[in-house]
């Protein structure tokens, strides 16, 4: 009774906090009425002025989170009009407030709000942690992706209702925050919002975690633990980023420097395995530095750290470049914070005489001039490799760490491994034949050319060369009319770059180790493709032996033929090869061979088809499917005698979804409203063309022909030659809509002919969408 009195007693519970204090029109600035079209240019403006990598506001970062989000709204019909309705967009709201009304009437002030037990389900009380490492689409492909090169990425793919993303929260929140700490990227895809991109990563179910490198996915099998976690993205990084040091070898690896043409880096520190901030900072600096790693409480590390005076009681971390006998710069703290490393590494990325070894390096230690206030010239000793040349290199780095100014950048190149580049500079002059020079530059723009001064007599390191150079040096300074030479120089040869047939391992190793992971993590449907691959492998394989067997013992029992048969024999097959060769552009059969484009058959006849190899791909539907194709085997019939072409065909009743997603890409040739306005399901694609190119990712468009204009006279079944078959199912029927449509694929021959030519406009795509 006295429960009851203070239930009766007490106020009515107040609802959380209103949703509706968050107005997406607001945030873009648009009115209600506003179109698609509208809050599409709204977004993009204010993305633009909000993105956090331009805009240096502290609060630019929530402001684009919230005009993110306000986008996501508006830009989906149902949740806008969720949104306009109950002033919230969750996709169940709308029922919620309806039952919570419902309860009330019947439960004259007394009901339940969700909010009272805390259950974290609805997306307005989600942890808002995770808010900052939402990932969309678009940024997905353009910034994590190239990102993902530099660092790796721990993404997790999460969604409403899902128990088990609750239970693993509190520890994904942890080794979130850690991670990132440590220079880690962290990403969240919300799967009810951001399918497209979910079903991109090869998501099916949440929670899914995963990990990015390099462009590659690798996903997350073992339990959500942090030790696991945090080894999971360790193991993405490569085994070979850091070198242990002892007193054995650290002379070899500081001299190998003259092989590898960058500074290299030890870290001395007390514990016994290397960190995973200094293995996060070998894998972003690996292009530019060779990090090492000392334990100084090993035995047989006493020399090294007496040779450099190294406090074992404090991380150390030294810099060496030229000169392996005393570091170039050194830094020193108790706890190494990632900012304090970047910062080190970031002044000491280049020798004092880097050798250019290919066009990046070029570019950023000699970059275009912009503006007479930042100029940057480039002094380049041009010599041979050997003790010959030694000498002149030595006193050009002599002269180099004693001018370090931030306008001159000293550099050099080895004539036989770079010689369109000095032979562009020295014009193949007879006084630097066999002798090293030296050179003045500036780039003055992309494409290649450059202002340059030589030194008039070959460099021998002299103490009359250093003044002459000193003197040229002065008077740049005051005259930048001293460069009068100007040339055109080739994009340099990268003499670092791994051989062929050792790129070519790599990606065989690659594809191995996929090929494995998914035979053990995918699913069947997966799994189906390769499946089919293996099977038709093996048919061909016991196939070809059977055949074999048969013709070679039809073979034994007939005779061999005489000389005056074989000589004939051998006259009729020149004769078929040099008729064949002379006329290749006629079609090697007489009918069209039209496949029906699934995803059974959508990886080998698209993603991985050979380069140079495209597919043209009809698009159909079931009532238009016999009269097109028709007319489309007598369109491209003439074009089947070359092997490069494939044809198919693509049921748009049922992979309507991949067709809406691949126009996207082709708004300027095929404009196509948005996708979630009422005519949605009505818009008609059939007799539309797409030539797919699946190694280059790009496809040419041709849209079908309109009935009103003029030529359309190839539509009747009178028109079709009996000759020309087409392999696809179905009776051939001359219904009385037949003429118009089949006029829809008027004028595809030349079309066709412009394909052939490359004069079609093309549009790429990140990557081909699957085929569901």
């Amino acid at each position: 009774l006295l429960l009851l009195l203070l239930l009766l007693l007490l106020p009515p519970a107040l609802p959380a906090a209103a949703p509706g204090d968050f107005d997406p029109y607001r945030v873009l600035g648009v009115g209600r009425s506003s179109s698609q079209a509208d809050i599409k240019k709204a977004y993009k403006r204010l993305a633009r002025e909000w993105h956090p990598d331009k805009n240096k506001d502290p609060g630019a970062e929530d402001k684009f989170i919230q005009i993110s989000k306000a986008y996501e709204i508006l830009s989906n019909e149902e949740k806008r009009a969720n949104f306009d309705r109950y002033g919230d967009a969750g996709e169940s709201q709308g029922f919620s407030q309806h039952q919570h009304r419902q309860f009330h009437r019947f439960h004259d002030g007394f009901y339940f709000d969700e909010s009272f037990f805390h259950f974290p389900f609805n997306s307005e009380r989600r942890d808002t942690s995770d808010e900052k490492y939402l990932l969309h689409f678009s940024h997905y492909i353009n910034e994590i992706v190239p990102d993902s090169f530099k660092k790796p990425y721990l993404i997790k793919i999460t969604s409403d209702w899902c128990f088990s993303c609750i239970h693993i929260e509190p520890v994904w929140k942890e080794v979130a925050q850690e991670l990132e700490v440590l220079g880690a990227g962290i990403g969240v895809v919300h799967a009810g919002y951001e399918r497209r991109l979910a079903h991109h990563l090869g998501a099916h179910s949440t929670p899914t975690l995963l990990g990015l490198i390099n462009g590659k996915i690798t996903f997350f099998h073992n339990a959500v633990v942090r030790e696991n976690l945090r080894q999971f993205v360790e193991n993405l990084l490569p085994g070979n980023l850091v070198e242990k040091i002892t007193d054995k070898n650290y002379i070899r690896f500081l001299s190998d420097w003259r092989k590898d043409n960058k500074p290299h880096v030890l870290l001395f520190d007390h514990m016994p395995v290397v960190p995973l901030l200094y293995k996060l900072t070998a894998f972003a600096y690996r292009d530019y530095l060779s990090f090492g790693y000392v334990y100084v409480g090993l035995r047989g590390t006493e020399e090294l750290s007496s040779q450099y005076n190294i406090n074992v009681y404090t991380p150390t971390m030294m810099i060496f470049k030229e000169h392996i006998d005393r570091p170039a710069d050194v830094v020193q703290a108790r706890e190494m914070k990632k900012q304090l490393i970047d910062d080190f590494l970031s002044q000491n990325k280049f020798l004092m005489v880097a050798r250019l070894t290919n066009q990046r390096l070029f570019q950023e230690l000699c970059p275009v001039k912009k503006s007479h206030r930042q100029r940057k010239h480039c002094v380049v000793l041009l010599t041979g490799e050997g003790e010959k040349f030694a000498e002149a290199y030595e006193a050009f780095l002599t002269f180099a760490v004693a001018n370090t100014k931030d306008t001159l950048k000293f550099v050099h190149i080895y004539n036989e491994r770079q010689p369109e580049f000095a032979d562009a500079l020295l014009m193949d002059e007879e006084k630097y034949r066999g002798r090293s020079a030296v050179v003045i530059l500036e780039r003055r723009n992309n494409a290649g050319k450059i202002a340059y001064k030589a030194l008039e007599e070959a460099w021998q390191g002299s103490k009359e060369d250093n003044f002459i150079l000193l003197d040229l040096l002065d008077q740049l300074r005051t005259d930048p009319g001293l460069l009068s030479s100007e040339t055109v120089v080739a994009d340099l040869n990268d003499e670092l770059a791994p051989m062929f047939l050792i790129r070519w391992l790599y990606s065989t190793l690659d594809y191995i180790s996929d090929c494995w992971d998914s035979l053990f993590h995918s699913n069947w449907r997966e799994m189906m493709p390769l499946l089919s691959l293996l099977f038709s492998a093996l048919f061909i394989l016991f196939g070809t032996v059977i055949v074999q067997a048969f013709s070679d013992s039809s073979d034994t029992r007939d005779s061999p033929p005489s000389e005056k048969e074989e000589t004939a024999a051998k006259t009729e097959k020149n004769d078929v090869s040099f008729s064949k060769e002379s006329n290749s552009r006629i079609p090697k059969k007489g009918f069209v061979e039209v496949t029906e484009l699934t995803d059974i058959n959508y990886t080998s006849n698209l993603v991985r088809l050979r380069p140079g190899h495209m597919n043209v791909v009809l698009i159909l539907s079931n009532s238009t499917k016999t009269p097109l194709l028709q007319k489309f085997a007598l369109e491209v019939y003439t074009f089947t005698g070359s092997s490069s072409l494939h044809f198919s065909f693509l049921s748009l009743d049922k992979h309507r979804e991949w067709l809406e997603y691949l126009l996207e890409f082709a708004q300027d040739a095929a404009p196509i409203p948005n996708q979630y306005d009422k005519h949605f399901l009505e818009r008609d694609y059939t007799g539309y063309v797409l030539a797919l190119n699946g190694h280059k990712k790009y496809f040419c468009l041709f849209k079908p022909h309109r009935s009103g204009d003029e030529g359309g006279t190839l539509g009747s079944c009178e028109d079709y030659d009996a000759s020309l078959h087409v392999e696809a199912r179905g009776k051939p029927s001359c219904s009385p809509g037949s003429r118009s449509i089949k006029n829809k694929l008027h004028k595809l021959s030349f079309w066709m002919e412009r394909l052939l030519e490359g004069s079609l406009q093309r549009f790429y795509i990140p990557s081909w969408p699957a085929l569901d």
